[in-house]
């Protein structure tokens, strides 16, 4: 592999990478303190410092298979006064996040195209490639959150929607999440979820 290149990718999607985590994380935070939890604000998570919620493996990860996360927000449910209702809520935090970004990007994509006779090529390259990263990156994010397998927020989504009895009995599952992550990416039907995604965020960009 070349190593220019390599180093330029990096130099491109690392940005996107981090603003769209960081935002993914502080987006659960925030709004779990708003609705009553201390929690995320004692440990320092309602920050836009991309340094606390980094995940190193999860970062490994992304740059290697463009499936990654990012440390999870501690919440406790306990201070919530619908605990089963704000989870919910809580959970479509970071994956709305994610989705309000790029559609953000989509449209910092249009203006820098509009604008782009009078930017320099040197500025206007880079920054209409991070533009793009930003888009399918945050759309990759948010959708594989979305899948309900703990601990993805899917999880949380589809506990806040199921009887409490229900609800429980899936959250055992949460132990083995990651393993079922694994699975299901080494058997290609992770890869194979996320293609029509990739291709959607393609179609935005372009």
């Amino acid at each position: 592999m070349n190593i220019d290149h390599t180093i330029r990718e990096f130099t491109i999607i690392a940005p996107a990478f981090l603003l769209a985590l960081t935002v993914h994380e502080f987006s659960h935070g925030y709004l779990a303190w708003r609705l009553g939890d201390p929690t995320p604000k004692m440990l320092g998570r309602l920050t836009l410092n991309p340094m606390k919620h980094l995940d190193l493996m999860g970062t490994i990860c992304f740059f290697l298979f463009n499936i990654g996360w990012a440390k999870p927000v501690p919440v406790n449910p306990g201070y919530f006064k619908n605990p089963k209702r704000d989870m919910l809520w809580v959970g479509l935090a970071g994956p709305g996040s994610n989705l309000l970004l790029a559609v953000a990007s989509a449209i910092a994509a249009k203006l820098v195209l509009f604008a782009a006779p009078v930017i320099t090529p040197f500025i206007l390259w880079p920054l209409a490639q991070m533009i793009a990263a930003s888009i399918w990156i945050n759309i990759i994010l948010a959708v594989f959150n979305l899948v309900p397998i703990p601990p993805l927020d899917g999880s949380k989504i589809l506990m806040g929607m199921l009887p409490a009895r229900a609800a429980a009995s899936f959250a055992r599952l949460e132990p083995f999440g990651f393993i079922i992550i694994l699975v299901l990416f080494y058997t290609g039907i992770l890869p194979k979820m996320l293609r029509p995604i990739i291709a959607m965020a393609n179609s935005l960009i372009y």
